[in-house]
């Protein structure tokens, strides 16, 4: 049996620069990887492929990008080898945390393990880019990094500290697809930069330059559809979060921290003031030595 973990991750900058030919959209986004994580564990099957879950919602039929993702790897490597997988869901559906993006990633890479495949670790890349844009971050072992292009093109950020969130997420689930279908970008108004809050991540991080430059422009359509997100943005701004921002194509919202202790403070601070069905988690940057998808990768060498 083989056990991953597949992180969540936070857009700590998301700037949609224009439609593309292909449907999909331009961006310019940073990506940070979380210590909230599902489970995956891996056995061997004669045959066949199964994906059993702890979450009744999600489903478990060829629609599940995990099975996709074993799907295309089977296709890639021409093996007919089988894998029984379990997944334990623990970070929140269609809430902008890319879970089922993290779970293909975590899928190719174990799968590529424990089917002895060595497919590399560009054609892992490449395979990663078509099941989705948020993917190839996953097989990257830097837990920041840029995603250019409709956000598959990563570069990585190596080397910056640790940082602290507290994350609420509302029982309110938004497809990216909707929020991006119904949202309205202005090109000319002014924004941060992406190299404002890549300066401000290298610098330390400087906590108050990245609290300047966080921005996310699939916000004001994500609170239109889901108004309770800006009640939550107040909430955490009132309990001394340095800054709040909106993850991917929401609900879910964080707010920066001054560092660990400051996250418990304001976690206890949030949680008698919203719906006690949301989740509030205390969120950390995901690091290396954690037992993780990345240390797989390693094995491989990607990242």
């Amino acid at each position: 049996m083989l056990r991953l973990r597949a992180p969540a991750k936070l857009n700590l900058y998301l700037r949609v620069l224009g439609r593309r030919p292909d449907g999909y959209h331009e961006i310019e986004t940073i990506f940070e990887r979380v210590d909230l994580a599902d489970e995956l564990t891996f056995e061997e099957h004669p045959s066949e492929l199964r994906l059993t879950c702890t979450e009744p919602r999600l489903s478990c039929r060829g629609d599940n990008l995990i099975l996709q993702a074993a799907r295309v790897l089977q296709q890639a490597s021409g093996t007919s080898r089988g894998a029984s997988i379990h997944l334990l869901k623990r970070i929140p559906i269609a809430a902008g945390l890319g879970g089922g993006s993290s779970d293909a990633a975590a899928t190719l890479i174990g799968l590529n393990q424990l089917w002895d495949l060595q497919v590399s670790a560009p054609a892992l890349a490449q395979l990663a880019a078509r099941l989705g844009s948020d993917v190839p971050f996953f097989l990257i072992t830097a837990p920041f990094a840029i995603g250019r292009g409709r956000g598959e093109a990563c570069e990585p950020i190596p080397g910056i500290p640790p940082l602290a969130h507290v994350l609420v997420v509302s029982d309110v689930q938004l497809a990216t697809r909707d929020i991006y279908a119904g949202a309205r970008f202005d090109l000319t108004a002014p924004k941060p930069s992406l190299r404002m809050v890549e300066h401000a991540l290298r610098n330390g991080p400087d906590l108050a330059g990245l609290a300047k430059g966080l921005w996310n422009d699939l916000a004001p359509e994500a609170i239109r559809r889901c108004p309770v997100i800006a009640t939550i943005q107040a909430r955490l701004r009132h309990l001394g979060c340095l800054r709040t921002c909106v993850s991917g194509s929401g609900p879910s919202v964080f707010g920066l921290c001054r560092d660990a202790v400051h996250a418990q403070a304001v976690a206890r601070g949030v949680r008698p003031q919203v719906d006690p069905s949301w989740r509030i988690e205390v969120v950390h940057t995901d690091q290396p030595h954690h037992e993780s998808v990345t240390d797989s990768l390693r094995h491989w060498g990607v990242g």
